[in-house]
């Protein structure tokens, strides 16, 4: 059973720094694409970045570029996501998923529906 689990959200000042980790297990993630996704209140879900557990490559979503940094662990199955620079409207749930890069197109990092497990999320909070 595939189980992706969130970790390290909180409460955080605008201006400051927090670090998200995500947990894998259940299955080989080696040709697996990692997302972060975001969910504001009363907002639709967003792609924050993505990182192909594979070649390492990664993807940014342009509200969050050179602030933010996805990595991943393969020894521990597991991906970061390095948040900096914090604003009050990145205050939202974090998630986590995973989809198979085989079947990814150039759009499809960004595209929620492509991915095939989430975890349940992490709250992220930014206060001003």
């Amino acid at each position: 059973q595939v189980q992706l689990v969130e970790s390290g959200g909180g409460l955080v000042q605008a201006g400051g720094s927090l670090r998200l980790s995500c947990v894998a297990s259940g299955r080989t993630f080696s040709s697996y694409v990692m997302g972060w996704f975001r969910q504001a209140p009363g907002k639709e879900r967003e792609f924050v970045a993505a990182i192909s557990w594979s070649s390492g490559s990664t993807i940014y979503a342009d509200s969050v570029k050179g602030r933010f940094t996805i990595s991943r662990a393969n020894a521990k199955n597991t991906i970061y996501l390095q948040m900096n620079s914090l604003k009050p409207e990145a205050t939202a749930v974090y998630f986590c998923a995973a989809g198979n890069e085989i079947r990814y197109s150039a759009s499809s990092y960004y595209t929620q529906r492509k991915y095939d497990y989430w975890g349940q999320g992490t709250q992220v909070t930014v206060s001003s």
